[in-house]
């Protein structure tokens, strides 16, 4: 994983390989009839770092400084998403 600061009051981690989404078991595999879907638009093997055809499902994790996991949620369907002022909540109640 790699940390990246951004012009933001947080920082933005990214799951290089996603080595990290797979220890958290919510990596998974494109089938082979979406891959030419992915080339059309989004090079997977260059933003991935490797040729393993693989995406997170869409998780969101607030973790506190003391790293206890204040929220998460990961759904298959990446049409449902918590709602932003959900998380929000959570990160003004930490």
């Amino acid at each position: 994983m790699q940390m990246e600061k951004n012009p933001l009051d947080f920082d933005v981690v990214t799951d290089v390989k996603n080595a990290f989404a797979e220890q958290l078991r919510i990596k998974f595999k494109l089938p082979d009839y979406l891959i030419p879907v992915y080339q059309a638009g989004a090079d997977l093997p260059a933003i991935n770092g490797d040729d393993s055809w693989t995406l997170p499902m869409p998780a969101r994790f607030v973790v506190d400084k003391k790293g206890i996991v204040r929220f998460a949620e990961a759904n298959p369907d990446y049409t449902r998403r918590p709602e932003p002022s959900e998380t929000l909540e959570v990160l003004r109640s930490i």
